[in-house]
């Protein structure tokens, strides 16, 4: 039966005069951006199938008429920029594909018009309008601010001409080293090289050796120049190591008096099994009323690291510790976080504590936060906390078992109220004493790891409730916090992956509360667990998803479902965390708000150098993958798919 059709409302027929007017009007006001045909449409009212080929063909003719760009294939921007003088943001590329930033739209510079420009500079351009079915290029006029930056390669010698020939995806070009300048580098030298020159009219830049990392191929060579790629330290200066050497505990029975004590109640550490920095224990006890006292005691970090001092720049200026395959790289000098701060069993400790009153059910009747004092009873390796879990008996295994169940609980009510459980297994490895590689293998997160997140999340958010939720009755704002916030997922990528899983015949909601949408996730990473489809659907699922990140604006963290969410639990290896505690001192003193520009300031820092720090992790994971590969050419594997593009 045909539906009448009659009846409906036809769009009104725009002309070409009065599109292009409505075009150049939209692109002139959002001069920044760049758009395609059917933002354009939905922007100027113009959405009807039967405008779709007379706006097309005004799009044309408004580019090749060059009163309006297109920026790349089907992508329109306006003009006003075009033929003019602009300063961006070089992009080098070793693949030939230079490019200058402008607007954070991507303008291609040929080689020939990029004055060497190395990747990072702040530059002077002028850009040429698009050419019809091409895109504009740009013409570097001058370097307006040389960006310092090394690159890391191996020295090639050869009679009297010696090179870094470079692994770097910024730069094609080989860099040509004078003699004087080698610093004793030797042909097959892994090194660091900074450049010192590049004419305009040589194909190669000029550089000097920096320092020499050691023999290509050799482990520590190769995993100081991972560190050095990313412009992460290797070395720790001489004069912070001999700070950090200066300071004794300092456990006086004045210090204790002034703190809750918990050296009498049963305490103890859970932690893989070559970890060394113990920055959080838990503790627990039965109270009177039939409740459950648990502990998060975290080192006292902030009680030793006075802010300003050379021991907190040096730490402000890290931001992070660096977890490569073979070693960690400390935020801290080993004197502090593997022995003063680490919570080691039998040993006093100063701590900052969240103290949590829990009932059967795990719901938190009470909670405080203050100075404490501990003595670990016992060092847990997760390996040895899962045996317990999973047979029942073992030292303080009612202890274990008790905490383990509450952590069920809160967990359980977590994933209740809309937190994603992304749960990825790891890549690791068995390494001999040199760094080589034994063993591959997936390692999963267990119930003795969920036990020690659980309470870790809780006293975060505890804590960022404390400073960041207004009190009942207060007519005054929240104090200047430092927040660890996650944003909601790009709706493009989400509903990329909502396409592609129902392909595989799931469905996954793209609209609705946050709770739902995250449900739906759940249900579809529980679903394709042991499937083909796991590995694929479940990267797209973490892609769709923004990064996490340090910032002085709380708006939640997404992914845990939580409004208010911090980080508290690890400042022996997280700078953000000893920004959290000096906050906390303060305002638990009664102090006034923060600086929350400096703040900031700080925040982005450390959210850079985490990403870095990232990075880095994974460029070691892939060496020693390749590594471990390398003896294997020639054999038959079963893969699975890593990456999705």
């Amino acid at each position: 039966m045909n539906k009448d059709t009659s009846s409906r409302p036809r769009a009104r027929r725009i002309s070409k005069a009065e599109l292009a007017e409505r075009i150049m009007s939209f692109l002139q006001k959002e001069s920044k951006q760049a758009f395609n045909y059917k933002q354009i449409a939905f922007a100027i009212d113009a959405t009807a199938s039967s405008q779709r080929m007379d706006l097309l063909n005004v799009l044309d003719e408004l580019a090749a008429a060059e009163a309006i760009t297109e920026v790349s294939l089907g992508r329109y921007k306006a003009n006003s920029n075009r033929g003019t003088e602009n300063v961006g943001t070089f992009v080098r590329r070793s693949n030939g594909k230079n490019a200058v930033i402008l607007d954070d739209e991507p303008i291609m510079v040929a080689e020939r018009n990029s004055m060497h420009a190395l990747n990072g500079d702040t530059v002077r351009v002028v850009v040429s309008a698009a050419r019809k079915g091409q895109d504009p290029e740009a013409r570097v006029i001058e370097i307006i601010e040389a960006k310092d930056q090394i690159f890391i390669g191996t020295i090639k010698t050869e009679g009297n001409y010696s090179a870094l020939i470079t692994d770097s995806k910024y730069l094609a070009a080989d860099i040509v080293i004078p003699r004087g300048k080698l610093k004793g580098g030797k042909d097959g030298d892994k090194a660091i090289v900074r450049i010192t020159q590049w004419r305009d009219e040589e194909m190669n830049p000029r550089g000097e050796v920096v320092d020499i990392l050691g023999r290509k191929g050799e482990n520590t060579a190769e995993m100081h120049a991972i560190l050095a790629e990313f412009g992460l330290p290797y070395r720790y200066p001489e004069n912070v190591d001999k700070a950090a050497r200066k300071i004794e505990a300092g456990i006086t029975p004045e210090e204790i008096a002034s703190r809750e004590d918990f050296r009498g109640v049963t305490t103890f550490t859970i932690d893989p099994r070559d970890a060394k920095d113990f920055d959080d224990a838990l503790s627990v006890r039965r109270l009177a009323n039939g409740h459950y006292e648990v502990g998060v005691h975290i080192a006292d970090v902030t009680h030793y690291v006075a802010p300003g001092s050379i021991l907190d720049k040096e730490a402000q200026s890290r931001a992070t510790s660096v977890y490569l395959v073979d070693r960690t790289v400390p935020m801290l000098p080993e004197h502090l976080s593997n022995g003063i701060c680490s919570l080691r069993p039998h040993e006093e400790k100063l701590t900052f504590s969240a103290i949590f009153e829990l009932d059967e059910n795990a719901e938190v009747i009470a909670s405080r936060i203050g100075r404490t004092v501990i003595c670990s009873d016992r060092r847990f390796t997760y390996e040895e906390a899962q045996e317990i879990i999973e047979t029942g008996s073992g030292d303080y295994s009612e202890e274990v078992l008790l905490l383990d169940s509450l952590a069920k609980k809160l967990r359980a009510r977590r994933f209740e109220q809309g937190a994603i459980e992304f749960n990825r297994a790891e890549v690791r490895f068995n390494i001999d004493e040199s760094g080589k590689p034994l063993e591959v293998f997936f390692k999963e997160s267990k119930d003795s790891n969920k036990l020690v997140e659980e309470f870790m999340l809780l006293a975060n958010k505890t804590v960022a409730e404390y400073v960041g939720k207004a009190r009942k009755g207060s007519r005054s704002k929240p104090k200047t916090f430092v927040y660890r916030v996650h944003d909601a997922p790009d709706p493009e990528k989400l509903a990329n992956l909502a396409l592609i899983a129902r392909q595989f015949g799931h469905k996954v909601k793209t609209d609705g509360s946050p709770r739902e949408v995250n449900r739906s996730i759940n249900r579809l990473l529980k679903d394709i667990k042991g499937t083909g489809a796991e590995n694929l659907l479940a990267i797209l699922a973490i892609r769709s998803m923004a990064k996490a990140i340090y910032t002085t604006d709380n708006i939640g963290h997404y992914g845990l479902g939580f409004p208010h969410y911090t980080h508290f639990t690890s400042p022996i290896r997280r700078y953000p965390d000893m920004m959290v505690h000096r906050l906390l001192e303060r305002y638990l003193a009664k102090g006034r708000s923060a600086d929350k520009a400096r703040l900031e300031d700080q925040c982005r820092h450390s959210s850079e150098m985490e990403q870095l720090a990232a990075n880095a992790e994974r460029a070691s994971i892939k060496y020693k993958q390749v590594e471990y590969m390398q003896g294997r050419l020639g054999e038959i594997f079963t893969g699975t798919i890593s990456g999705v593009t």
